[in-house]
């Protein structure tokens, strides 16, 4: 998304001067030595408070677009906390060191993994529901704790703009387990690689109004972009001529819940702040995605599927991270969160037997818990109030200063946590409780007192669950 991000300001030189923060490596050096008598280099490290200074000093939009996702994540889980963190400490303490910091423009780029899975009947999302951590997802959690830096930080102007997943034709070399950590009648509604591009540059644009700033909105590419992970599947292998995934998958391999995933009633929104879509149908981006890669690719037209498969099969039996795996080792915490049971994995039915219709297109939108009518320059402490009830909580403060979304309030949670936060973050973020922040994901019993959360939890859990997922976090993966 950076990449494609800075291509698009490349365009647009006549009117920015550009800065881009880069790690040192032999790789971006050859890719950026074409570029340097164009823009500033900052060659550096996230991670490096004085090399995000150098980078941010000068800045009338901070894009932070860079740092640590999947799967790199899911083998780096520590190294992922900490650099995802770090980072957002970094760009909000550097940002407010500028003089003019009250003016800059900061744009967060966040994750649809925030949200964990939303398989139906609740596939449909928006700004505002709840924070909900897939089990295991430490990038998720990372892009939480991040975004809420961002929020509280002080930055007058910020925006956090939530990803979905990307498409991009490298997207077809990706070939790694987490293929198989998707329940094939999850959802996502897709984004472009170019349409993020044209976002992150429109964005800067002085014809944005003001009135975007200080917002959480989706990315998506659109209605057309909607699509069953079925349905992804189905299209990406006809790209390379590769035979259906009946042909070349089984369907246990693909797990039943706890992937990311949601259809957005809101991605117009941003649409409408930023008009960064191109609007190129469907099938016809598929087919320049299969058009783009090497032409070895495309020799699965003429390979029978049952060779395809055994070429395949490995990834859903690697170690530690194959879906197989678990099974095979009995490892119950990760059969229990990603396909509920042992018995649930044995009741998979075969192909013929499988669900794989399309989704309804019939939203269903869950409830904050106040008044959303009203617009955020009225809100006041009883929306506060009732907002906190909702979640099983409360709202501790006596008052505030009506429409004042950035004046952190105290609240405590249901077990008695206390913490202070903005009501945007609250209301607008869907973010509650930081000490309740998985891990050791404790949701079952969360769900129990949160109603606003049980509304993302029950519907694929049921209310017997007691699971005990603990925190392994196993630093010899590390290695």
């Amino acid at each position: 998304m950076g990449w494609a991000g800075f291509q698009e300001l490349l365009q647009r030189l006549d009117r920015f001067d550009l800065t881009l923060l880069v790690r040192p490596s032999e790789t971006n050096k050859k890719k950026l030595a074409r570029y340097a008598d164009k823009v500033k280099i900052v060659w550096g490290d996230l991670t490096r408070y004085e090399d995000v200074l150098e980078a941010t000093t000068g800045a009338d939009y901070v894009l932070h677009v860079g740092g640590m996702v999947s799967p790199a994540a899911d083998y780096f889980p520590n190294k992922t906390r900490k650099v995802n963190k770090l980072a957002a400490e970094h760009v909000a303490k550097a940002v407010l060191a500028q003089p003019n910091a009250d003016k800059i423009k900061v744009c967060y780029i966040g994750s649809v993994a925030q949200l964990s899975d939303r398989n139906e009947p609740k596939h449909w999302g928006r700004s505002g529901d709840p924070i909900s951590v897939s089990v295991y997802d430490h990038y998720g959690i990372s892009k939480t704790v991040a975004e809420r830096i961002i929020v509280e930080s002080g930055i007058k102007n910020w925006v956090c703009l939530r990803q979905s997943g990307i498409l991009y034709p490298a997207i077809l070399k990706n070939f790694d387990p987490i293929m198989f950590h998707v329940p094939l009648r999850g959802v996502l509604e897709w984004t472009t690689i170019e349409d993020s591009g044209r976002l992150l540059a429109n964005l800067c644009e002085e014809s944005v109004s003001e009135t975007f700033w200080n917002h959480f909105y989706n990315i998506g590419s659109g209605p057309e972009y909607r699509m069953s992970n079925y349905e992804f599947e189905c299209k990406l292998l006809k790209a390379i001529h590769c035979p259906k995934p009946e042909k070349i998958f089984n369907p246990e391999w693909f797990v039943l819940r706890n992937f990311h995933g949601m259809w957005y009633v809101d991605s117009q929104v941003l649409e409408d702040h930023l008009h960064f879509r191109g609007n190129v149908p469907v099938d016809d981006y598929f087919k320049q995605m299969g058009a783009s890669v090497p032409w070895f690719y495309h020799l699965s037209a003429i390979v029978p599927g049952f060779l395809i498969k055994a070429f395949i099969r490995p990834m859903a039996y690697k170690k530690r991270w194959g879906t197989q795996w678990w099974i095979k080792q009995n490892d119950t915490n990760r059969i229990n969160a990603y396909y509920g049971s042992i018995e649930a994995w044995k009741n998979i039915p075969d192909w013929k037997h499988q669900d794989l219709s399309h989704p309804s297109e019939e939203p269903i939108i869950l409830d904050h818990g106040y008044d959303e009518s009203k617009p955020r320059a009225e809100w006041d402490i009883e929306d506060m109030r009732q907002a906190a009830a909702f979640r099983g909580g409360k709202c501790l403060s006596e008052t505030m200063v009506k429409g004042d979304f950035r004046t952190p309030l105290e609240w405590e949670c249901q077990f008695g946590h206390k913490f202070k936060a903005s009501p945007v973050l609250i209301l607008e973020g869907g973010h509650w409780c930081p000490e309740c922040l998985p891990s050791p994901w404790n949701y079952d019993e969360i769900a129990k007192g949160d109603p606003f959360f049980a509304q993302v939890w029950y519907p694929s859990h049921s209310k017997e669950e007691h699971n005990q997922y603990g925190e392994e976090i196993f630093e010899g993966w590390e290695k």
